[in-house]
């Protein structure tokens, strides 16, 4: 029977890095995508920008991110909670990654108005993240990487701590498309649980039905309860997530990019009773705007609204829904479902704790209020020009960080030691250096990151693995005759 060297299971942007990697070490390479070829790539289909440590600014970064820096932020979001050799990691890699993502297809454009704030941090896909995923695509065509579309990687077939082969479903032999293909090494990079209701479920009960998914409703966790169930040891909060403040209207399922409001920092946030409940510029935007999606899941009903007047309402980028609109605040009470007279009381005490200041858009400036709780540290500015606006918020959750725990290696580790050859990169394992809170670009640097170091620490197992079976192969060389061709 035929055997891969490696075996790649998912589709986005960890997935391909971890096929080229293993394409770079010599490996055959197989891609398992569950999606058809029209929607491929997962999550990363909605991306825009890598984060990544640099010495010096150049034609796409505005100036230098030291890791010193890289690490600083990530420990004011995550607490230092987060695995502190992986982070290092994470750091010390993300210096050559963007180097490599170019070598392998990507291309980079400035920061536009609306993500100048990432200009210097963060460096930006030409075209975003679909166009990503084409360039990566189009190069492991060129390596001779297979892909399989529209089939679903089911579990693996084990021998001890040894993955031999991955059982699946879709086009092919079989009765309704089940087979298994032999592997001497896995890379599991099949995203996190998001859209498995009954899983989110378990954690937060009937409130998970009113969480909206920002990307594809394909990443159910099966591969990951798969192997917590054969002895995988977990690893974060499986409460904790990715998720921000959406239009409320927004699709369920893949609004991506689209949906998201930036609106919070210029406004007040309320929740359905007309009351605050979070200090809406606590910090910069790029570093809070994530924390947004679990505040309002722990809100009544899970929704909220931010409320804007006229001076405000031009300093985000645009929703991809119009906002709702009033010549008072009584009457946009009605609009958005709220008690007229509580909404009127809460503007108004809001209104008389700001202290002038000078106003300064994405910086910590000392517009702020006194006497309030709970407080606006930043950006606080009168709420009082009509006409006045709203738009409706809900969770919309972009990735779960529980999953699998690894090694430096990218290896997946169990109770009793790892799983000789099986890897795991992206969002499967973000968990690992997320244990909450999110900074913009992360989760592609985690994908690129481990993808690649999962793709080329597999690769080297399979290579020993075939040298163990065939004694005249060479180390690094795989014993199938496509990949002598």
């Amino acid at each position: 029977m035929d055997i891969w060297d490696v075996a790649v299971l998912g589709g986005g942007n960890a997935a391909l890095c971890a096929a080229l990697a293993a394409a770079d070490g010599g490996a055959r390479v197989i891609l398992i995508e569950r999606a058809s070829r029209a929607f491929r790539g997962g999550n990363s289909r909605h991306v825009r920008n890598l984060r990544h440590a640099h010495e010096a600014g150049d034609a796409f970064v505005s100036g230098p991110y030291r890791a010193d820096e890289f690490r600083a932020d990530l420990q004011a979001v995550t607490g230092g909670e987060g695995d502190a050799v992986l982070t290092t990691l994470l750091i010390e890699a993300s210096h050559d990654i963007a180097a490599w993502a170019y070598d392998h297809g990507a291309r980079w454009q400035p920061a536009l108005r609306g993500t100048l704030s990432l200009g210097r941090t963060n460096r930006f896909f030409l075209g975003g993240g679909k166009s990503l995923l084409n360039a990566y695509y189009l190069t492991a065509a060129a390596r001779g990487i297979e892909v399989r579309y529209d089939t679903l990687a089911t579990g693996f077939v084990l021998d001890g701590p040894r993955c031999t082969g991955v059982t699946l479903e879709g086009p092919g032999k079989g009765p309704d498309g089940r087979r298994t293909i032999e592997a001497r090494a896995v890379v599991v990079a099949a995203g996190g649980f998001e859209s498995n209701r009954e899983w989110m479920r378990r954690y937060w009960g009937a409130a998970a039905d009113n969480f909206a998914v920002r990307g594809t409703e394909l990443n159910d966790g099966r591969l990951t309860q798969w192997l917590f169930d054969h002895g995988a040891r977990p690893v974060a909060d499986p409460t904790r997530f990715h998720a921000i403040a959406i239009d409320a209207r927004a699709p369920r399922y893949d609004a991506g990019i689209l949906s998201r409001l930036d609106a919070v920092p210029y406004g007040i946030v309320l929740n359905r009773d007309g009351q605050r409940f979070y200090d809406e510029g606590e910090d910069i935007w790029p570093k809070r705007y994530a924390i947004w999606g679990r505040l309002i899941a722990e809100q009544p009903g899970q929704v909220a609204h931010v409320v804007l007047d006229a001076p405000a309402i031009d300093s985000f980028m645009p929703s991809l829904y119009p906002p709702l609109a009033a010549p008072t605040i009584e009457e946009l009470a009605g609009h958005i479902g709220l008690d007229p007279a509580t909404l009127a009381a809460t503007v108004a005490a809001y209104n008389r704790s700001v202290v002038a200041g000078t106003f300064r858009d994405g910086q910590l400036d000392d517009c702020r209020t006194a006497g309030l709780a709970p407080p606006k540290s930043h950006w606080a500015r009168r709420i009082e020009q009509p006409p006045f606006y709203a738009f409706p918020l809900r969770p919309g959750i972009t990735f779960t960080y529980h999953g699998l725990t690894v090694d430096a290696t990218a290896r997946v580790l169990a109770a009793d030691g790892p799983f000789e050859n099986v890897f795991a990169a992206g969002e499967v394992m973000a968990g690992n250096i997320l244990t909450r809170g999110y900074l913009a670009g992360i989760g592609m640097t985690i994908g690129s990151v481990f993808g690649r170091l999962a793709g080329t620490e597999a690769a080297k197992a399979a290579a020993a693995q075939a040298a163990t079976t065939s004694p005249t192969v060479a180390a690094g060389a795989s014993s199938s005759p496509a990949a002598a061709a």
